[in-house]
């Protein structure tokens, strides 16, 4: 260390604390990183009074040569014995100011720089980590056991780490390090367990996004269980308020968690469907057969790979995890019964986050679960094989999301609004696809059969047109050009409108020549907007090409139509 009075070093590091904590509330607006700032120069200057880092290994001392490697004459491991003396002590002491400097950055928004400084105190901690020099220093200088005041600077590090690389849209280390810091909360039971479970449910997302669902499962499991401490475990973290204390906060986080359930429940069950399904959305019996003979191969790799790696806790701890995944699979429904059990534990937290986040007060939160309730009811359909079961699935999705309907002011609300308009003519739109197959196996449908179909077709053509409706500007004339954002939705319902005026039955002739004319007007707008817009014939190539069809057959069919009306 250099030679600079020891009470100097000190007063310049606690003033740089008040600094960044104490005199950060007073920054005026226009400068609101003044005293990070000042606290940065000070720490800077302390950094120049401790003097350089040794380069290499040459500084440290070294072990008795008449040992073996990784020996020592106490029996003790070669690293306790390399890290004593001032050397250690140096590090030590700098391994603090390069924390407080990568933090410093950190909350200046300056990630490049802020990482840096983290990654340094790290390397100057992992040497001297087990030091008993560095175990002295600490006990001295702040009456706690160095380890545990180690092990919460290096945690932190790691935690800071993940923000910066999060941040920087580097998602896999900053999932790694996030990970990194969890475990080690638990080890050393230096954790907040609403602020662990919360951190560890949002892990959870991370996996889940990339089809790790081994993983996700791992980290909501973990989240249950140190949720459910609150209250009850004492922590070396806990504050003299205790979390369960406010209930607000505990209903919110419960429901978030369950939140990530629901996430975790969906994204599953539709990563089966792509892998399953058919060129027209149906179940695909080959694929079906080809990813159940995969399955023990999965099971086989993963359970003694991947397991291990993303494990948290020990003993209790890790067999009250275990017992909680064992409710819930991870691999990927291949049938109705698999699928259906999933099912019910999405809708479990589904019930379990609309306990807090109610209409009354969450409203855009409350209808985000609810779509996630109607998603898991639409993907469970896919699975199902009986067509009225189906139609009864979706029967419930409408009936859930028609109310919302009600409680929203589309002003104010405009993007969701939209959103459930078409979810429900959607909706519509499978039951009268349903309805019409169920009837084509019949000899003979009554007019009951009928007249529902036509009501159903009513109904999705209700709200496609509200959805279209909504695109219009104050004076009710639909855009020339339609935003990115609502293309593809916007295309998709102009192509069913076409499809639904095709599928209304009527016994009346002129009625049915009207329809085709509706039909063949949404048929031509689809062609002529991606012939003026070419960017927009790449959002729905499949629809492109069957409208174009349709702009071809329907003028011959409907010219038929004609002829034999006059003929009659």
């Amino acid at each position: 260390m250099a030679d600079a009075p020891w009470a100097e070093i000190r007063e310049k590091f606690q003033t740089a604390l008040a600094l960044s904590r104490v005199e950060l509330h007073k920054n005026p607006e226009k400068e609101p990183y003044k005293s990070k700032y000042s606290a940065r120069a000070l720490l800077e200057e302390v950094k120049a009074l401790l003097g350089p880092a040794p380069e290499d290994e040459d500084e440290r001392p070294q072990a008795d040569d008449s040992l073996g490697a990784g020996e020592h004459a106490l029996g003790l491991p070669a690293e306790l014995v390399e890290a004593e003396g001032p050397v250690a002590q140096g590090a030590v002491r700098r391994a603090v100011i390069e924390f407080h400097l990568g933090v410093n950055h950190i909350d200046t928004e300056e990630l490049s720089a802020g990482e840096e400084h983290l990654v340094k105190c790290l390397r100057l901690l992992r040497k001297y980590r087990l030091s008993h020099d560095c175990v002295s220093l600490y006990i001295q200088a702040q009456r706690y056991f160095f380890l545990y005041r180690f092990e919460k600077v290096y945690t932190h590090n790691l935690y800071y780490l993940a923000q910066v690389y999060q941040h920087m849209e580097m998602f896999e280390k900053a999932a790694h390090y996030c990970h990194s810091t969890l475990k080690r909360q638990l080890e050393h039971n230096a954790y907040h367990p609403m602020e662990w479970a919360i951190n560890a449910a949002t892990l959870s997302q991370f996996y889940i996004n990339k089809q790790c669902f081994m993983e996700a499962r791992h980290c909501l499991s973990a989240a249950n269980v140190i949720f459910g401490q609150i209250g009850k475990i004492r922590t070396t973290e806990d504050t003299m308020e205790a979390e369960g204390d406010v209930p607000e906060l505990y209903h919110q986080r419960k429901g978030e968690i369950a939140r990530c359930w629901i996430k975790y429940c969906l994204t599953l069950m539709q990563n089966a469907q792509l892998s399953m399904q058919d060129n027209i959305g149906e179940l695909d019996l080959d694929k079906q057969s080809e990813l159940r003979a995969l399955r023990k191969k999965e099971l086989d790799e993963e359970e003694r790979v991947r397991k291990k790696a993303v494990q948290f806790g020990t003993g209790e701890l890790c067999d009250a995890i275990s017992a909680v995944e064992e409710k819930v699979s991870y691999l990927r429904p291949l049938d109705f019964e698999e699928a259906r059990e999933l099912f019910l534990t999405g809708q479990h937290y589904v019930f379990e986050a609309k306990e807090f986040f109610q209409i009354d007060g969450y409203v855009t939160d409350h209808i985000e679960v609810v779509q996630d309730h109607s998603a898991l009811f639409k993907v469970l359909a896919f699975f199902e094989t009986d067509m009225e079961r189906r139609c009864k699935m979706h029967k419930r999705r409408i009936a859930m999301l028609e109310p919302l309907m009600v409680d929203l002011n589309p002003q104010y609300y405009l993007l969701v609004n939209r959103q459930i308009q078409f979810e429900i003519a959607h909706a519509y739109y499978d039951m009268m696809d349903l309805k019409v197959a169920i009837a084509d196996k019949l000899r003979d449908p009554d007019s009951h059969i009928v007249k529902k179909i036509n009501n159903l077709n009513k109904s999705a053509l209700k709200y496609y047109q509200l959805f279209l409706d909504s695109l219009r500007d104050p004076n009710k004339v639909f855009p020339e050009h339609i935003g990115e954002d609502v293309l593809r939705p916007a295309m998709l319902a102009k192509f069913r409108v076409a499809r639904l005026y095709g599928k209304i039955i009527t016994a009346d002739p002129k009625k049915e020549l009207e329809n085709l004319a509706t039909s063949l007007e949404h048929y031509k707008f689809i062609v002529d907007y991606c012939e003026k817009h070419p960017e927009a014939a790449q959002e729905i190539e499949v629809e492109l090409e069957l409208s174009k069809e349709m702009v071809s057959l329907l003028p011959t069919k409907m010219e038929r139509f004609r002829t034999k009306m006059a003929q009659t």
